[in-house]
């Protein structure tokens, strides 16, 4: 008796059918594909926050904000507010993990001390909202607001991350994962 059909048998018959389009196994592929969605959230967050402090463009986008009052009804300023609490919170997660963005570094093993919302003002400055905007321009969700809930699951350039890495990830196997995988493999293999 055969076994029942998986529920992710049409997955690998696709999967299967790429790697034989594209010429490349598809280990590797998939290899490809991690190491480029991880190379397209460093780089954009690198480049945006060096972007932003050779123009100065942090320091004016997040006093913006920050100077804006809750009670404005826009919704715009209210995202990309709550962008910038997230990434205030993840600057200072940072900066005090490992002694970047004018914070001090934690003793490892130190309990982390909790983030309050009324220091938002007082040490936004420099590098700390260069990396805010950085973080906001690549790594924020934006909430969408609906009836019954609100969904944050989506990251700003994540459907571009994606893209690019799928675009991409055969020749990147091709020309960089196996050719490591091949001179990492050669010593092991039996000289006919």
């Amino acid at each position: 008796m055969p076994p029942p059909p998986s529920h992710f048998d049409s997955y690998k018959a696709a999967l299967n059918a790429l790697s034989a389009r594209t010429r490349t196994p598809l280990p590797s592929l998939v290899l490809a594909f991690g190491v480029l969605h991880e190379l397209t959230a460093i780089v954009p967050l690198v480049t945006v926050f060096y972007g932003s402090r050779a123009l100065g463009i942090g320091e004016r986008v997040v006093s913006t904000i920050v100077d804006s009052s809750d009670t404005e009804d826009n919704q715009v300023k209210k995202v990309v507010r709550g962008w910038v609490e997230e990434g205030d919170a993840w600057a200072a997660r940072i900066g005090r993990r490992y002694g970047v963005f004018g914070y001090e570094k934690r003793a490892p093993g130190a309990a982390e001390v909790p983030h309050e919302a009324s220091q938002l003002t007082t040490h936004l400055a420099g590098d700390v909202a260069n990396a805010i905007v950085a973080y906001g321009v690549t790594k924020a969700r934006p909430r969408v607001c609906t009836r019954a809930r609100t969904d944050s699951h989506q990251q700003a350039l994540l459907p571009v991350r994606i893209g690019l890495s799928l675009y991409l990830s055969p020749a990147f196997s091709r020309g960089v994962i196996e050719p490591i995988r091949r001179t990492l493999i050669r010593p092991f293999r039996r000289n006919p």
